[in-house]
């Protein structure tokens, strides 16, 4: 019978307030920070995409694989904290690739049942989750129990040593390295690497949770699998603070499983391109070099790597490197369900970056979904939604290459850590495929693509324009929190925030990337444009979607333009104006102000003004502020940039 493996995580999940973050590039200019202080910033549908340089993009759709029944079916095992006691919780997850259903109990050797559970999360990975506050001393078994099915019923098991008293917890920091290597990196870590990060941002799908920093995630042990998995108090309240931003996030979170399990981390030296040319890395800079600064306890140097070593080379052009830089941390995947799993990160070739955290299959209720989470300036995480107004496109050689890509897997050889490259990647199978193909799509036929991959059955019209306008309404609002903290700034008498020079305004420091929105706000731009786009993007692709019985695609068109008209009227957001009164908007009105909102990203202008009103109208009577007339002439030349809905590339 082959080795069967089980993982250790905690099952409930904890809803988190809401908490609306900025929303600027993430590439923003980094001071280092001083080194004194420990502070650091049911089963899915499948579809095959094909690409063709001088054909549009179609799907090949693959039915669900049926669900197996095996006597022994590939589940990976981990048992958290790496050596359970009684008086921790223990934390049991069973993980795998395959489809199964069944059943996780976990019970002492009289038959006890400790905890059990029947629910499948994911897929694939799949896992189950249970969690038990305090198992006793002695030997437990985790049974993963199959369903009866054709062929008869699959069972595996583990037994887990529980100490009767807390262990030993080596806490001394390691000599010359940030942490020793006790492993590399194999498909069933890669398994759990996904399973955690859907645990650990998962909420329902109608709430938008966000964070004020990651570390309020990972001391959460309702949500961390992996809290306090070393036994040392790694993750209590007084450890160390970690705020990364957008383009640290994915490495932040590769870097703490890899700390965690004493696997090999590293990271290129990579250029953010700019003069024509895309970004390009060099050398890899590893946990086994020794480490900027030191701190006694292996947790205190962890936290110094995150925030000197880490934070000092990870930037938006670390993930747009080209797909054939061999020297480049990540490598791309094809665009299926599959590939796009938890942990994957899309690279914005403008300078975002975000990282999957679960996907939805279709229902016949609504479409495929897939969500993410991305880290902002001011060290907020949030969860968002795939649709164009988030997910960025764009396929121009100087940009690099974007879209979703996996960390390279990275081993240990003779005292240092070394990157798999394509070819490593592509023999083994090991961590799932690597496919150029995704890199020849154009802007159009990307978006169509990932239309078939998350909803492979066609959708309904209305279903599809609601679901786009909730997304655009959720952008809107979360400006409303950006504008009204530029209305706090402007109301604080501080000196008027200095406007950085061209395409520096995505992408600069202090007041300026506190409260301009220059990247929000190009996003809005676009989101509208795709909300009004929707009734003939339904008459370009009928095919896509499910057209009532006995009407023409004109026919469809022409209601679905009614009802967008009608719905944007129908919903509405309010902001603060200068004298503190309440202002509503409807939608129609934003998306009616689209071309002011060109020119509304200034934080030294009047709210009013940020949002659209015409200087001449009551609404505007409240404005107290305007920026200086050099700003304004500059915004009025980088004005084709917002119009033509473009980030500009670097200089």
């Amino acid at each position: 019978m082959p080795v069967v493996h089980m993982v250790v995580v905690a099952r409930k999940l904890a809803a988190l307030t809401v908490v609306t973050c900025l929303t600027l590039a993430c590439s923003r200019a980094r001071a280092p920070e001083p080194t004194a202080s420990t502070s650091t910033d049911a089963a899915a549908p499948t579809a095959e995409v094909t690409p063709d340089a001088a054909a549009p993009v179609t799907a090949r759709f693959v039915a669900p694989p049926p669900e197996v029944c095996e006597a022994s079916p590939e589940v990976h095992v981990h048992v958290g904290p790496r050596a359970p006691w009684s008086g921790a919780p223990l934390r049991v997850l069973a993980v795998t690739d395959k489809r199964v259903a069944g059943e996780l109990v976990v019970e002492t050797e009289a038959g006890e049942v400790l905890a059990r559970t029947d629910v499948r999360m994911g897929g694939p990975p799949y896992h189950f989750a249970v969690e038990i506050a305090s198992a006793p001393p002695g030997t437990v078994r985790a049974r993963l129990r199959q369903s009866e099915c054709e062929g008869g019923v699959g069972e595996t098991t583990r037994d887990i040593k529980v100490a009767a008293r807390r262990p030993w917890a080596a806490t001394k920091a390691p000599a010359d390295v940030a942490w020793q290597v006790r492993g590399s990196w194999t498909r069933e870590h890669e398994n759990v690497f996904s399973a955690w990060i859907e645990r650990l941002f998962d909420a329902p799908l109608d709430e938008a949770p966000s964070w004020a920093a990651l570390h309020d995630v990972l001391r959460d042990p309702k949500r961390n699998i992996l809290h306090d998995y070393l036994g040392a108090g790694e993750d209590s309240t007084h450890a160390q603070k970690i705020r990364p931003d957008c383009a640290d996030l994915p490495y932040f979170l590769r870097a703490y499983f890899a700390f965690k399990h004493g696997l090999p981390f590293g990271l290129g030296e990579c250029t953010r391109g700019g003069g024509g040319q895309p970004p390009s890395c060099k050398g890899l800079v590893s946990n086994l070099d020794p480490p900027a600064h030191s701190k006694p306890d292996a947790v205190g140097t962890f936290g110094i790597f995150l925030r000197t070593t880490v934070a000092d080379r990870a930037h938006s052009g670390s993930a747009r490197a080209p797909f054939d830089d061999p020297s480049s941390d990540f490598f791309p995947v094809p665009l299926t369900w599959d590939a796009l799993r938890p942990g994957v990160v899309y690279a914005d070739p403008y300078g975002h970056v975000l990282v999957v955290a679960k996907r939805i299959p279709q229902t016949a209720d609504h479409a495929g979904i897939l969500l993410a989470v991305d880290g902002q300036p001011d060290g907020t995480v949030s969860r968002k939604r795939f649709w164009r107004g988030n997910f960025l496109y764009a396929n121009q050689p100087e940009l690099g290459g974007p879209g979703f890509k996996r960390f390279r897997p990275m081993a240990s050889a003779r005292g240092s850590v070394v990157r798999l490259g394509d070819a490593d990647i592509q023999k083994r199978g090991t961590w799932g495929e690597l496919s150029h193909a995704p890199g020849k799509l154009g802007i159009e036929a990307f978006y169509d693509a990932m239309d078939d991959v998350l909803s492979p059955s066609p959708l309904d019209p209305s279903r599809a324009m609601t679901e786009i306008l909730d997304a655009l309404e959720e952008q809107v609002k979360a400006r409303v929190t950006s504008i009204e903290n530029g209305r706090k700034f402007l109301a604080s008498g501080k000196p008027t925030a200095t406007m950085p020079e061209g395409p520096e305004i995505f992408e600069t420091s202090g007041a300026w990337e506190d409260f301009s929105t220059p990247s929000r706000d190009l996003r809005i731009l676009i989101a509208i444009d795709v909300a009004r786009g929707l009734p003939a993007r339904v008459a370009r692709r009928p095919e896509r979607y499910a057209m009532p019985a006995g009407k023409a695609v004109a026919d469809v068109q022409r209601e679905l333009e009614a009802a967008l008209t009608a719905e944007l009227a129908r919903r509405s957001v309010t902001y603060t104006r200068t004298d503190e009164s309440k202002q509503a908007l409807t939608l129609a009105e934003v998306v009616e102000r689209a071309p002011q909102l060109e020119m509304a990203y200034n934080p030294n202008d009047c709210v009013e003004l940020r949002w659209g009103a015409d200087p001449k109208s009551p609404e505007a009577s409240t404005c107290r502020a305007h920026a200086p007339a050099e700003q304004r002439a500059r915004m009025a030349q980088y004005r084709a940039w917002f119009k033509e809905r473009r980030r500009p590339a670097r200089k």
